[in-house]
């Protein structure tokens, strides 16, 4: 930072100062306990050791205190007690502390930080504090008013208090209701600045996107809670008040929106709304030409008395509607024409239209959810905020399980073995897919006791699908020898709607498809929703109707359907088809399939079809993908052998020696998992490129089982810290290591790397070359890499160090190389070894029978020094390079 930028900071600190310093304490308390949930998730997710440094210059509190307070406790309790004491301690060191995060802004740029700071900094004391108030106690209404408002929280609290919970398939039980208060478990939200396309299935979309901000959460976008989406927002600079909610089918976009309205009703969320209306659009499609005040009265009819004054304050209205998607009316913000009577009859496309624009009831605020892909064919300019559900994150995963099962034992049984197969852990994000999950576990369990080490758990997804089925057939005994038919029905039912993009379905649709109400097979695939005369079904989930597209090939295999199947499906670029494909080649694979033996009759027919049709996709793969979208569609083919389970397969589709480049590309977790089962069915590897991916520890793990089957090995420019090293180096430790090109450079690495490195590298016999460089390896443990490395054993032939930081106390370590027999090239330029060192080298060069290329340049030598390595003639191929 030059001086003139350094002044201007400080400039801005100090008026940032001068303007805390304005409030009083009991300002400052309210304001504190305001972004109280703000500044928990910061102190939570920032850098320990930048935070509690800046800290520590701010404030009196005893940084070494939290820094063992974060690390017995763990970051959230952390957090929370940190938050607590700075409250506590009064005035000043609220000031501090804010001052604190006003610091860290520039360096560590986390969106809810640079939210609170911009708050702080537009909005003015008073407002704040008005807003405050407002929002804890709403308006003053008249008795009329308030006597109303309070007849429609009741109603509003009776449809919202309790969460359904689906009737486990195949049984005879009731859905079962919960309390929304005791069985809600939070879900992530996170601001969007835009909306794209999709370009490839939304529940993979968005799952790479969840895992990859998990994974980087400070980098991440925005974590909203309810309590900040309609507060001052630092992107528009103002307030919002039409907001959009996406989020993938299943994620609890809905359970959110119930949640959300159970708060307000009872005075935890945005009293300043004296009457909230919440829609489904499920609710409205029956709904033709019809004014606003009859869709309101339509669903609230006990507010006809009153509606017109209720109306005359738009301010204090707000509007929800859930499902976007599921919207019959077309909403044409091009063409709408104006609609400003809220007694005039209009078709409600044109309605929602204008509540958006404000050009209806202006002031009013309009709260929206949708699916991903219909906010982009409307596009989301209209929005001034658009968040996505991400779902759950890890500790919300294990709440759920908890809540599920009830026995903590059991649970976590589930859990770890869920957690230990990562394609189903990632999934898990979306909480009807938990549901799932849990149900199918739960089953496995009742069925064979859980101490019968015989059980057949899932490892795959398409293995969960299958057991599902098994478990629902199971408990129709008496209808499995009849289920084929209804089966057959409900999969082309299904099939066709993932073809053409169909999620919700009507009479006519089942009557299509011969698909029969009536049965009890019907009930555990699909739920029906009613509203009046309308009715219209849906599967359980998107994946379950998924699954039954891709199951009904194998029971009713058709190959003209099949092979038109797979062609359209290559041919949807907004990937609509990608989970379909997943499923078809995971039930290619006969142990899987040999699951529905008991019940159905499976297709060999249509297994060797699918597999086919990969034979292919394989010159896809083999080809070097050059860009993103390549690269998607490899991993896409490499999750279709995933699912297969097939390593022969996959070795004979894509053989040896192959070089795979993921190189500037966001590989998600389950990526990595996939990949690795790709290497170790491929046995041998020439070449994974996998520069710039900044892949997190997580991904690592998944990927070191598969890393030991690689010869070149690129992993330079990764920002890759010490925690991820062990995972790389396991994998020179296997009895079959083929890596011979290892590089690490241009990293986050420090001399901690190098006993990792060391304790993995006793037996190895294949590295020949280790790159390092761009590290700071100084340090004591730099001499166990050099331990490692001087063993006579050891294959290494070029050892690169240029700029690792190393000194003249490292330059002693340096020496031990010379008992190595292959190194033939070294490199440690651009050190500080200096004069004080050169004996190491020098003895090193001079003892070593096969070192024949020393690079020594940039590293504080003086002339005479330098003079001295350029004599060094041991031995007549010698070169030793000390000059720039």
């Amino acid at each position: 930072m030059d001086q003139t930028s350094g002044e201007q900071v400080e400039d801005d600190l100090q008026k940032f100062h001068q303007k805390l310093s304005k409030y009083e304490m009991h300002e400052l308390g309210k304001m504190y306990e305001y972004f109280r949930d703000d500044l928990v998730y910061i102190a939570q997710v920032l850098s320990t050791q930048s935070f509690l440094a800046e800290l520590k210059s701010r404030t009196e509190l005893n940084a070494e205190h939290y820094e063992l307070m974060k690390r017995d406790l763990g970051a959230s309790e952390f957090s929370k007690r940190l938050v607590q004491d700075v409250l506590e301690k009064g005035r000043e060191a609220i000031i501090g502390f804010l001052e604190c995060l006003y610091s860290l802004q520039t360096n560590h740029p986390n969106h809810n930080l640079l939210a609170v700071i911009s708050e702080i900094q537009h909005v003015e004391a008073q407002t704040m504090e008005y807003e405050i108030l407002l929002d804890k106690y709403g308006y003053s209404l008249s008795p009329e008013i308030k006597e109303i408002q309070g007849k429609h929280k009741q109603y509003l609290l009776d449809t919202t208090l309790t969460l359904m919970e689906c009737k486990p398939p195949g049984t005879t039980l009731e859905s079962q209701s919960f309390l929304i208060s005791e069985r809600y478990v939070n879900l992530v939200v996170v601001s969007t600045e835009k909306f794209r396309r999709r370009t490839q299935h939304e529940l993979i979309e968005i799952g790479e996107k969840h895992e990859s901000y998990l994974c980087k959460t400070q980098r991440g976008l925005e974590r909203v809670s309810p309590k900040r989406l309609f507060r001052w927002c630092h992107h528009i600079k103002r307030v919002p008040n039409v907001i959009m909610i996406s989020g993938v089918p299943g994620v609890g976009k809905t359970t959110l929106m119930q949640k959300f309205v159970y708060d307000w009703v009872n005075g935890k969320l945005y009293q300043r709304f004296s009457f909230v209306f919440f829609f489904k659009f499920r609710e409205l499609n029956p709904l033709e030409e019809v004014s606003l005040e009859e869709m309101i009265l339509h669903q609230y009819p006990y507010l006809s008395p009153h509606l017109g004054n209720i109306l005359t304050n738009p301010e204090q209205l707000l509007f929800i509607f859930d499902g976007l998607d599921e919207c019959r009316h077309q909403m044409d913000f091009a063409s709408s024409p104006p609609y400003t009577n809220t007694k005039q009859k209009q078709d409600l496309g044109v309605i929602l239209v204008n509540l958006l624009r404000q050009s209806l009831l202006k002031g009013c605020s309009v709260l929206m959810t949708s699916r991903p892909a219909k906010l982009a064919s409307i596009g989301a300019d209209i929005f001034q905020f658009v968040c996505e559900v991400m779902g759950f994150f890890h500790e919300e995963r294990k709440i759920y399980f908890v809540q599920f099962f009830g026995n903590r034992d059991l649970s976590e049984k589930a859990f770890n073995h869920v957690r230990d197969n990562e394609a189903l852990y990632t999934f898990c994000y979306i909480p009807s897919y938990c549901w799932i999950i849990c149900t199918v576990l739960s089953m496995c369990f009742k069925v064979q006791p859980e101490q019968n080490p015989a059980v057949f758990l899932p490892n795959t997804v398409t293995q969960l699908f299958v057991a599902f089925i098994c478990n629902i057939l199971s408990n129709h005994t008496q209808e499995s020898e009849y289920a084929r038919d209804p089966l057959m029905s409900l999969g082309w039912l299904a099939e066709y709607g993932v073809m053409n993009q169909i999620i919700v379905f009507d009479q006519r649709h089942l009557g299509s498809f011969n698909v029969k109400t009536s049965s009890h097979l019907f009930t555990s695939f699909m739920v029906e929703s009613t509203q009046s005369s309308y009715v219209n079904f849906s599967f359980l989930h998107l994946t379950v109707q998924e699954f039954m597209a891709a199951l009904v090939h194998y029971i009713d295999y058709d190959p003209k359907k099949l092979q038109l199947s797979l062609d359209n499906a290559k041919l949807f670029e907004d990937g609509r088809a990608e989970i379909f494909l997943r499923f078809l080649f995971g039930l290619s694979d006969g142990s899987t399939r040999a699951l529905l033996n008991t019940f159905l009759k499976c297709s060999t027919e249509a297994s060797k079809n699918a597999i086919t049709w990969l034979y292919q996709q394989s010159p896809l793969v083999k080809k070097l993908a050059k860009d993103a979208c390549e690269r998607r569609e490899t991993l896409n083919i490499f999750n279709y052998l995933f699912e297969s389970r097939n390593k022969a397969l996959v070795l004979e589709i894509l053989g040896q020696n192959m070089t795979f480049d993921f190189s500037r590309f966001n590989l998600t977790p389950l990526d990595c998992t996939v990949l690795a089962f790709i290497l170790i069915s491929c046995k041998e590897t020439e070449r994974l490129d996998l520069e710039k991916c900044y892949l997190e520890m997580e991904c690592w793990e998944r990927l070191s089982p598969g890393l030991h089957a690689v010869q070149t090995l690129r992993l330079m420019s990764n920002e890759m810290k010490d925690e991820d090293i062990p995972s790389i180096a396991s994998a020179l430790d296997q009895p079959d290591c083929k890596i011979q090109d290892l590089s690490l450079s241009i990293n986050l690495l420090t001399h901690t790397a190098c006993k990792h490195l060391a304790c993995k590298m006793t037996n190895n016999q294949s590295l020949k070359t280790l790159n390092l460089s761009y590290n700071n390896l100084n340090g004591p443990h730099f001499q166990d890499l050099m331990v490692a490395l001087s063993r006579p054993t050891c294959k290494i032939q070029t050892l690169l160090l240029y700029h690792t930081h190393l000194t003249h106390e490292d330059a002693k370590f340096l020496e031990l190389l010379s008992s190595n027999p292959s190194l033939t090239l070294l490199s440690i330029s651009y050190n500080n070894i200096s004069d004080a060192g050169s004996k190491h080298i020098i003895t090193l060069i001079e003892n070593s029978s096969s070192l024949t290329n020393v690079r020594l340049s940039v590293n504080g030598f003086s002339q005479e020094v330098k003079k001295s390595f350029q004599g060094l003639k041991n031995k007549a191929d010698l070169n030793v390079k000390v000059s720039v």
